[in-house]
């Protein structure tokens, strides 16, 4: 699969400094051109392109357990309980004891803004033990989002892709078929 390449420099102005090969103290990172006195950090701390479904929901986060392992079961509870009390701000679901429609159950967790997404992805490389997690944006494509735009966390669990379509937003279409089920449950 493979996904078109964006300019990452198209939207950047034509007058900058040039970038050297100049070394910082610590001898092995770059000296990055420093940013102007009043000159706001970039966008993407504080929101994320229009692309990602930021009203809704830009990134889920999949946790996903064994439970017919009992220690992998009773993590993945007292993970869930620690989530909700230390991020009450994000939308957390229901504890899934069940693979459905997935091939293990799992724990969702929705992120707003790019200060949540990076909150909740240090603390579950703190806490998630060897739970594997899929982090995946939400934009226009859902199985894309699922697979080619998909990152891991741990070992990659495989997926029900046939109920995801392509060039569909999510709850559209094979996606309307797991929110059925999932309000169902």
């Amino acid at each position: 699969m493979s996904l078109p390449f964006r300019d990452p420099l198209a939207a950047l102005p034509a007058a900058l400094p040039p970038l050297t090969e100049d070394r910082n103290a610590d001898g092995k990172s770059l000296v990055n051109p420093p940013r102007k006195e009043g000159e706001p950090l970039s966008e993407w701390y504080e929101r994320y392109p229009e692309e990602l479904d930021e009203s809704n929901n830009a990134y889920d986060f999949h946790i996903y357990y064994n439970a017919g392992v009992p220690v992998e079961l009773e993590h993945a509870r007292k993970l869930h309980q620690r989530v909700r009390y230390e991020f009450p701000e994000l939308r957390v679901y229901k504890f899934w004891e069940q693979p459905l429609p997935l091939t293990f159950p799992w724990i969702a967790v929705n992120t707003f803004t790019p200060a949540q997404f990076g909150a909740l992805f240090g603390f579950l490389t703190a806490y998630r033990g060897n739970l594997s997690v899929l982090i995946h944006p939400n934009t226009d494509d859902e199985f894309l989002d699922h697979t080619a735009k998909a990152t891991w966390m741990g070992e990659r669990i495989p997926l029900i892709t046939s109920i995801l379509r392509p060039d569909q937003p999510r709850f559209s279409g094979g996606g309307a078929a797991l929110k059925a089920q999932a309000n169902a449950a």
